[in-house]
């Protein structure tokens, strides 16, 4: 079961919606059906780590690893 990420096509509310066989999306703020679907950044996580995996191998490079005081500074998060 795919999650998507839409805008809403008449109030502009962005939310993700997890899709369950053939149900389609509604907003969850207005209840419109005319919805844009978004592009969506794929998530990956190794099981050997609970840390999100860094680009360009930058986590040896961090002290702390790249996620280092609960803010990934490598990640814009």
């Amino acid at each position: 079961m795919p999650i998507y990420e839409y805008t809403c096509c008449k109030c502009g509310h962005d939310f993700e919606y997890l899709v369950r066989g053939d149900d389609t999306a509604s907003c969850p703020s207005c209840g419109e059906r005319k919805l844009d679907k978004r592009f969506s950044v794929p998530s990956a996580h190794t099981s050997d780590s609970s840390m999100p995996p860094c680009p360009d191998g930058q986590c040896a490079a961090a002290p702390g690893g790249c996620c280092d005081s609960g803010g990934c500074q490598f990640m814009g998060q």
